[in-house]
């Protein structure tokens, strides 16, 4: 894992890619894999422009271009052969240059509390958990980012099955493409990238799948609704700090002191706590602390004030979660009236301080939990052995 961290702080200093396709047109397209150039792994703006030289080759007027991008995302398409507001031989001829990826759905389970949980397997068999989340005038869609994870949170069923690979582009935006294709549609108003992986190991594909999400010509989802959470990589908080578009920023805590947090968290090592903590302060919105109640482990009197120290050293938001069980083999909640405790001694420091509601504990919504109980566990590989776990500005 450590040579896969040293790679993104290397990555990190190198200059960014215009986007995951540049360069890439219609010209080009020859000489593309033999599966055709895929539209869901490019911007908006670059789809468009493939689209338009295309559509023009064809001897098609240039608005069909913009036909075929509104059905990518913002009204999708299962495949070309649904656009039927596109003549018969265009729509064959797009076929036979371009792709359209689908996450297969292995299974939807709903919980007595409204929370829906997918299985989506990937075309190399590989699988990753979203989970729909609905609350009082909003839906929160929990994304993953990896199949699996490297990093080996003690307490997480993703960090136990070990690191398969990244994710594309298309296979991070497509799970929220998915809820507008499935039957009986979810209308998704916030993202959260707090699924399966840490979104800042896997920037080169996070990146453009924001933009995808954000795009009024995509998904359209504000970048205040979409929250990147991350165990605190720091060339990734810098990185994105740096775009323009306002995407929150949380922050895994789960412990307020180096010494327990690298027992709970082996990526305390790479990057201490203090040096998270001046990340977080200089990011320039608002940083939730993310932290998962642990029985008899981070949930003292003691922990709550050292907690609230750092929360307000940049002005964090903390977030107090209930452990999953299902997911944390011998880790154990901590009671409910515990963490209210733990809450009331963080707010009484001035620090605003929020309990979130368990949610889907008869679904196996801990994050992993379906996955290995569908697909089984699987021989995990090392982060480094996956040429794209980095960070790149």
């Amino acid at each position: 894992m450590d040579a896969a961290i040293d790679e993104a702080s290397r990555a990190a200093s190198q200059p960014a890619a215009a986007g995951t396709a540049e360069g890439v047109s219609v010209e080009a397209a020859g000489t593309a894999a033999p599966e055709g150039i895929n539209l869901l792994d490019l911007t908006p703006a670059e789809a468009e422009r493939v689209l338009t030289e295309f559509a023009l080759a064809e001897g098609e007027p240039a608005y069909r271009a913009a036909q075929v991008a509104r059905r990518l995302w913002k009204n999708p398409a299962p495949d070309f052969a649904a656009m039927t507001e596109l003549p018969a031989r265009f729509r064959d001829r797009l076929e036979a240059r371009f792709i359209l990826p689908r996450l297969r759905l292995l299974s939807r389970q709903r919980s007595v509390d409204g929370t829906q949980k997918f299985l989506f397997g990937l075309p190399d068999g590989q699988g990753i958990e979203t989970v729909a989340i609905p609350e009082v005038g909003r839906l929160t869609l929990c994304i993953s980012s990896q199949a699996g994870c490297a990093l080996q949170c003690a307490f997480c069923a993703t960090g136990r099955m070990g690191f398969q690979r990244n994710l594309k582009p298309w296979e991070i935006a497509g799970q929220v493409r998915e809820m507008r294709l499935v039957d009986d549609p979810v209308a998704v108003t916030n993202i959260v990238f707090m699924g399966m992986g840490e979104p800042l190991m896997n920037w080169r594909a996070v990146a453009p799948a924001l933009t995808i999400l954000n795009s009024p010509d995509a998904l359209g989802i504000g970048a205040r609704h979409i929250t990147v959470s991350t165990v605190g990589v720091l060339p990734g908080i810098v990185a994105l700090s740096e775009r323009p578009e306002q995407f929150r920023l949380a922050i895994s805590i789960h412990a307020p002191s180096d010494e327990l947090r690298r027992q709970l968290m082996p990526i305390n090592t790479r990057f201490p706590l203090a040096d998270v903590i001046a990340a977080a302060r200089s990011f320039d919105r608002r940083v939730t602390f993310e932290y998962v109640m642990l029985r008899d482990v981070n949930d003292a009197p003691e922990h709550a004030r050292r907690l609230a120290e750092l929360a307000k050293e940049c002005r964090a938001f903390v977030n107090l979660i209930p452990l999953h069980e299902g997911g944390a083999m011998e880790f154990r909640a901590t009671p409910p009236e515990r963490i209210v405790a733990f809450a009331r001694s963080v707010r009484a420091a001035g620090v605003q301080v929020a309990i979130r509601r368990s949610r889907g504990k008869d679904i196996a919504a801990a994050c992993g939990q379906l996955r290995v109980e569908r697909l089984g566990r699987r021989p995990p590989r090392r982060a480094d052995q996956d040429g794209n776990v980095h960070v790149e500005r």
